[in-house]
């Protein structure tokens, strides 16, 4: 397990992850830049390169020699580890005290990005609520499946989010203290259910952006469902838990969203 970083601590530390995005990697770094600037937080970006097979890594090196006032880093898998191992692991690289990642494909507007990151320290989870109907390239089969997974989440922990598949801001240290059990399609609800489960205050943004998989992708296949599967599994094992050991769930208390004021901080 990687060491923390015993340097002076920051506001947020956002991962980026990377698997063969060479069209969009350098995008994605300048979005984030851009809306981390605007909200005056400190800030790192740890890049992480899953074994790409095309020329991100180049693109990446030469775009951040190109901007040397970035605070962003390279790292580069020797393995393929996906995007549930690096979301873990990159957490304890960092040294915000809370912790987002954002997918390398640009599939996140600036204007959602600059929204999500203005509510950084509103509640412990800043969680992106994506309207299914409006995000461009999604296809009515993978929307769909994205509200089914919503409603069986909910019916199965109790909760009312609105949605389960962004990637929430939390604080870094519930990320390390409680990692989800799943991965693949199903590891945000798993950590997002967990961190509730125990109690987190959480605020939800509206949000939204691009579906780089396309319409013709497929919305089903093996790895995806039992990711899902594992993830309801450990939502209800949690759930059934707390029944058998007379354990109240606690309720986690949701924040209202910010006004106008990007620069504002909690």
């Amino acid at each position: 397990m990687p060491e923390l970083d015993s340097t002076e601590p920051l506001d947020i530390t956002v991962a980026i992850s990377c698997y063969n995005e060479e069209a969009f990697i350098t995008d994605t770094i300048d979005h984030v830049v851009v809306a981390l600037n605007a909200t005056g937080r400190s800030y790192e970006i740890i890049v992480v390169d899953d074994v790409s097979r095309d020329s991100s890594v180049a693109k990446i090196q030469a775009h951040l020699k190109a901007h040397p006032a970035y605070p962003a880093r390279l790292v580069q898998n020797k393995v393929n580890r996906g995007r549930a191992n690096n979301y873990i692991e990159t957490a304890f690289l960092g040294r915000g005290k809370y912790y987002r990642m954002c997918c390398g494909d640009d599939s996140e507007a600036l204007e959602a990005l600059l929204a999500i990151f203005r509510h950084i320290g509103v509640a412990d989870v800043v969680i992106p609520v994506q309207d299914q109907n409006t995000i461009l390239g999604k296809s009515p089969a993978r929307r769909r499946i994205s509200k089914t997974f919503t409603f069986l989440v909910n019916s199965i922990s109790g909760y009312h989010i609105k949605y389960y598949n962004g990637m929430a801001i939390h604080l870094r240290s519930n990320v390390m203290r409680w990692p989800p059990s799943s991965y693949g399609f199903g590891f945000e609800a798993d950590i997002l259910t967990r961190v509730l489960d125990e109690g987190a205050t959480f605020v939800q943004v509206p949000s939204f952006g691009t579906d780089r998989k396309g319409p013709d992708s497929s919305p089903v296949n093996l790895r995806h469902v039992l990711s899902v599967g594992h993830t309801l599994l450990e939502i209800a094992i949690r759930r059934v838990r707390r029944l058998l050991y007379g354990r109240t769930m606690a309720k986690p208390i949701e924040r209202p969203a910010l006004a106008a004021d990007p620069q504002k901080k909690s």
